[in-house]
């Protein structure tokens, strides 16, 4: 693989492409496209719409590698991360800067105007809100990677790393536009401050997400348009990934969305030691596990996430196992 410089922007082969394409299973006739040639038009968009939905419902938002692995680290070099999500077929994903960084490499392969960016998730939205007195909006630091795509003169917000309620199409960077999400959710973008800053006058983008209509509007993560370089990500996967603050290190989560006919319709969704399925806002529970033994056959038989017996053995000692 050679050695991971963090100051380039690395692209992916066409044969790597094509393996990419095979592992999301595109449809045959968007495999054919040459999307250098359209990636600025209206048909570059488009395609881009059911190559997010395609990657949504095959590399599931997860964290397994910190509690499943001999070394608990994570790698953002964009070569580990083509092995770890489609060589291996193991039906592994990663957590939002694995998933985005490699994304948004394979964007740029296909010759997609693309910027990845830093954003701020608010703490209502994390696993451990209701133990932290949450009376916000409160947004943590940098801890979370979304890509800009720039198409026709207009930009788009990509994000394949934030689960369930994170936007599931490339979501228009246009400020109070509602769309509809998965079943019943909405969201929407909006520019405005944040509480935490000391000035009123410096405003960040947020997005926002609701459950249903007449629902009030949760904000998710707020962010700017400066561009974050892969060296500033590498900071931002150190603390996400070691800091005991960081939620990813003491719980466990993979969710891959369900992909009928064409469209994203939900998600299954295993954490801790649940998983449930959830079909336009419908949920059923599918397994409560009680042992190792058991939330590893889940995650096989319900998320396709096959993991090796080394992987298994990782867990072992930490708070994470279920004995």
């Amino acid at each position: 693989m050679g050695v991971f410089n963090p100051a380039e922007r690395q692209t992916y082969s066409p044969e790597q492409i094509k393996q990419y394409y095979a592992h999301i299973n595109l449809p045959s006739k968007a495999r054919e496209i040459d999307v250098s040639s359209i990636a600025n038009t209206k048909e570059g968009l488009e395609f881009l719409t059911v190559l997010q939905r395609h990657q949504l419902a095959s590399v599931p938002f997860e964290n397994l590698e910190l509690h499943y692995s001999s070394h608990h680290t994570i790698s953002l070099d964009p070569q580990h991360l083509f092995h770890n999500i489609v060589e291996r077929n193991a039906g592994r994903g990663g957590y939002c800067m694995e998933n985005s960084c490699f994304f948004g490499t394979i964007l740029r392969s296909l010759g997609y105007d693309i910027v990845s960016i830093g954003a701020k998730v608010n703490e209502a939205v994390q696993p451990m809100a209701a133990n932290k007195n949450w009376k916000g909006p409160k947004f943590d630091g940098w801890n979370h990677m979304l890509n800009i795509v720039y198409i026709d003169g207009k930009k788009y917000v990509l994000d394949v790393g934030f689960g369930s309620s994170g936007p599931t199409f490339p979501l228009p960077l246009v400020e109070n536009e509602i769309s509809v999400n998965v079943g019943s959710q909405e969201m929407r973008l909006i520019y405005d401050t944040i509480p935490d800053f000391t000035k009123s006058d410096r405003k960040l983008w947020q997005y926002q997400h609701r459950n249903a209509s007449d629902q009030p509007w949760t904000p998710t993560y707020a962010f700017s348009e400066l561009e974050f370089t892969p060296s500033d990500f590498m900071v931002m996967n150190h603390f996400t990934s070691t800091h005991r603050s960081s939620w990813f290190t003491t719980m466990m989560v993979c969710v891959k969305m369900v992909l009928e006919d064409g469209e994203i319709v939900g998600d299954i969704t295993l954490f801790g030691p649940e998983v449930k399925k959830r079909i336009k806002g419908k949920s059923q529970l599918l397994a409560m596990c009680e042992n190792e033994e058991e939330r590893i056959k889940a995650l096989d038989e319900f998320l396709g996430v096959k993991l090796s017996e080394t992987e298994q053995q990782g867990i072992h000692g930490l708070i994470t196992e279920l004995l």
